[in-house]
């Protein structure tokens, strides 16, 4: 009998360093990271945010995912029909909201059985193409990944990855590439929205489930990757990190995420992150916290810094991660 495909899904709300964890087991050989891989059709047919592969190609002409499309497209079917057919399935039955119905009714509709058989196709053709046993997804539409226990031949692993709602807050106030700005009151609505639904997924299988905090990354990048390595049944002696806190990042084939998934080099996961403490306004964070209330102090944050201003500490920055180039220039 065939191993089962082990998927890592990472979920929770966006900007909480699930790129560039995903990147960091993207090297371990036998593991793919596939970045977001429910927007595959969106981006695709140019209505999501980013058309583009981590690679660099265009997904419709990526040596990876134009094939994944092609598999999952029935026969006779235009790509772009297709798309349009896979979205308004997304959009009816595997968003957010839907988290709970999926994990009490499953399979409950042909929408659902449509879109869980396409992802069983998607999945495994992706795994094929790419050499990998484990696949990691950092999808976080908790809608979405409640369909994987759901899925043959597939077994998932959840990891429920959350930040401190002000440095997200902070992270989302500006413009970075692709990825639109919003304000602290709207990231925070959806950080506890996701989260919540998250916490519902790991709830239900929680032997195959963790809970990580971005900030306990951050101080031990090292041990979190051992840690998530075993969570999923594989040997921490392959973890790819070096001296602790380095990686050496190669190409990825991801369909979309961060825009520092394009970065390759060799890589320092930075120990601090507290620019929100001079960046983001106070009522921004005033909004933050109490939108998050109750989940903020369950999750171990403190309101420390919340009500004035102040200096964060030397070598404080809002990107986790800098790549070095080969001329030695820094780039975030």
């Amino acid at each position: 009998m065939t191993d089962p495909l082990t998927v890592v899904c990472i979920t929770g709300w966006c900007r909480n360093g699930s790129t560039i964890i995903g990147n960091i087991l993207n090297e371990i050989p036998d593991f793919g990271h596939v970045g977001e891989l429910a927007f595959l059709w969106k981006n695709s047919a140019g209505q999501g945010a980013n058309n583009l592969c981590g690679c660099g190609q265009p997904l419709t002409e990526c040596a990876i995912w134009s094939r994944v499309l092609a598999a999952g497209r029935p026969s006779g079917v235009s790509a772009e029909a297709h798309a349009e057919t896979v979205i308004r399935r997304q959009q009816a039955c595997v968003r957010t909201r839907h988290t709970w119905r999926v994990l009490r009714r499953g399979l409950h509709d042909g929408d659902v059985r449509a879109h869980a058989e396409l992802m069983t196709t998607t999945l495994h053709t992706a795994a094929e193409l790419m050499g990998a046993r484990v696949l990691v997804d950092t999808t976080k539409i908790p809608g979405e990944s409640a369909l994987l226990p759901l899925l043959d031949g597939v077994a998932p692993y959840y990891v429920h990855l959350v930040r401190d709602p002000r440095a997200v807050a902070q992270s989302w106030s500006h413009w970075k590439q692709y990825a639109f700005p919003m304000s602290a009151s709207r990231s925070t609505a959806y950080w506890h929205g996701f989260n919540s639904a998250a916490r519902a997924l790991v709830r239900r299988r929680p032997e195959r489930s963790m809970f990580l905090r971005y900030e306990d990354f951050i101080a031990d990048p090292a041990g979190t990757i051992d840690r998530l390595l075993r969570l999923c049944g594989t040997d921490p002696a392959v973890n790819p990190m070096t001296g602790g806190r380095t990686i050496d990042l190669h190409t990825n084939h991801t369909v979309t995420g961060n825009p520092d998934r394009f970065d390759t080099g060799v890589t320092i996961i930075r120990d601090r992150d507290d620019t929100w403490r001079t960046r983001l306004p106070v009522r921004a964070r005033l909004a933050a916290v109490t939108l998050s209330w109750p989940r903020f102090r369950r999750y171990g944050y403190s309101y420390a810094g919340t009500f004035r201003s102040g200096r964060p500490p030397a070598g404080s920055t809002d990107s986790a991660a800098v790549s070095r180039t080969e001329s030695g220039t820094d780039e975030t």
